[in-house]
């Protein structure tokens, strides 16, 4: 496939520059952190090597023939301990004029074989490869592990990161680049099946057909790569995560509140503060909370799965595996139907928030800019599927998210506009001016985009850089 965007870590990787430095890199698994490190290192002519689950022994004789590429002879020794290795790799990257980039990833390997290695890492990074002026990079997929190594005052390598990236899921408006031309529909359902994880993407791309169809073959089929796919992210965590799964099997049933979560899985809602930090550290899961609530404490937080894909997996997959196994394609195919608004409908609500701060240009990006959306629910008050602030706090933008097959036509719109319109605006915007939003893929050629002061924003919009 295709090097994807990701020019903003490309440059921040950049920032590496004459006299050397430490980049950590981090993100769950399939997002794109080796291509991204492979094409650095291929552009800057560099060294990538990627550990594995073998003895210290046999990872440290693999990253020595990884770096006899560039420095001839440096396989032709044994190294006894990591402090060696990287005393030779420092010295003879000095006396060669090589700055790298090397690059270490997957380190929570490293580290499982060799508790120690943080701290040599550390001493290292201060004085020898220092003097050396090498570019340096370390990255896995454990986000425990690897923000464990950097972001805690007490890390080994706190303060020692030039550059951290915590490396997010792509954008929509690249789908097209990976699957080729899609409608803003199609968009929206692809972003519904697979989310911003470039190598299911990939994968899509191989196979023809709607989403629906790939994501039958790739992940409904018991032979398809992906049918196991989030027991394996579970594993491959470190160390791996299987208390969180009874978790994730809740929320993708439906149980968003802490004390349905905890029904469900008969167990004191005390008892799931461990598990619930981890999913959320991990980026699998995300508290909610309504609009006018703290981001933390709030009594009303709900928990989702953040991923649209592991969304689909526990609410289409997991409760349904005999019957996926013991299916047909059609049988399958009629298995996700049964779920499938629901989840392009959610989808298409959260690019909507997403989107909101970066939409451009006339009608409601005139009256902003905005903060990012939340979603409102109080009791018996209508329900907004996003609320946001304008920077200067002088407005409230409320919006619908109404996800449409086809482009809207004028009159859909004007009976949606109407209905908009007169739905009571939440109490916990006070007197503020208001902006009311309805937001659909695309609409009809010479479809209004403002009816009766209710603003028609489009995934065109909600997509823009």
């Amino acid at each position: 496939m295709l090097f994807l965007d990701r020019k903003a870590e490309l440059a921040a990787l950049g920032r590496l520059g004459a006299d050397g430095g430490l980049a950590v890199v981090w993100g769950r698994r399939r997002i794109g952190k080796t291509r991204l490190l492979l094409h650095w290192c291929e552009r800057e002519g560099g060294v990538y090597t990627v550990a594995d689950q073998s003895g210290a022994e046999v990872q440290r004789a693999y990253l020595a023939r990884a770096l006899a590429e560039v420095l001839p002879g440096f396989a032709d020794v044994v190294y006894p301990s990591w402090e060696r290795l990287l005393a030779r790799l420092a010295a003879d990257a000095l006396a060669r004029g090589f700055t790298g980039p090397v690059v270490l990833d997957e380190l929570p390997y490293l580290v499982a074989s060799s508790p120690e290695l943080p701290s040599v890492l550390q001493r290292w990074i201060d004085h020898d490869a220092r003097r050396a002026r090498l570019r340096v990079a370390i990255a896995g997929s454990s986000q425990r592990m690897m923000q464990g190594l950097v972001l805690g005052g007490d890390a080994p390598l706190f303060g020692r990161a030039t550059v951290t990236i915590d490396l997010a899921p792509m954008p929509p408006r690249w789908l097209t680049g990976a699957l080729g031309r899609l409608t803003p529909s199609a968009i929206v359902e692809h972003w519904a099946a697979w989310g911003g994880v470039p190598r299911y993407w990939e994968l899509a791309a191989g196979l023809r057909g709607d989403a629906r169809a790939r994501l039958v073959a790739l992940a409904l089929d018991p032979l398809g790569p992906l049918f196991a796919e989030p027991e394996r992210l579970l594993l491959e965590e470190s160390p791996p995560a299987h208390e969180v799964r009874p978790v994730l099997d809740a929320i993708g049933a439906g149980a968003h509140r802490l004390s349905e979560i905890a029904g469900r899985l008969a167990r004191p809602a005390t008892s799931l503060g461990r598990p619930l930090d981890r999913l959320l550290g991990m980026g699998l899961v995300r508290r909610e909370t309504p609009y006018g609530e703290p981001e933390r404490g709030g009594k009303r937080s709900l928990y989702k799965i953040d991923d649209p894909f592991l969304r689909m997996w526990f609410r289409v997959v997991a409760p349904n595996r005999a019957a996926l196994v013991a299916g047909t394609a059609a049988t399958r195919r009629a298995v996700l139907d049964a779920h499938w608004d629901g989840l392009v409908g959610q989808a298409w609500e959260e690019l909507c928030r997403v989107g909101v701060p970066r939409v451009r240009g006339g009608g409601v990006a005139s009256r902003g800019p905005w903060r990012p959306a939340s979603r409102y629910w109080q009791g018996t008050e209508p329900e907004w599927d996003l609320v946001a602030d304008s920077v200067d706090g002088g407005r409230v933008l409320l919006g619908e998210a109404w996800c449409h097959a086809r482009a809207v036509s004028a009159a859909a719109l004007a009976r949606e506009a109407q209905r908009l319109a007169a739905r009571p605006a939440p109490r916990a915007v006070g007197d503020r001016e208001l902006v009311r939003a309805l937001c659909v893929p695309a609409v009809a050629a010479g479809a209004p985009r403002v009816i009766g002061g209710v603003h028609v924003v489009t995934l065109r919009e909600l997509a823009r850089d």
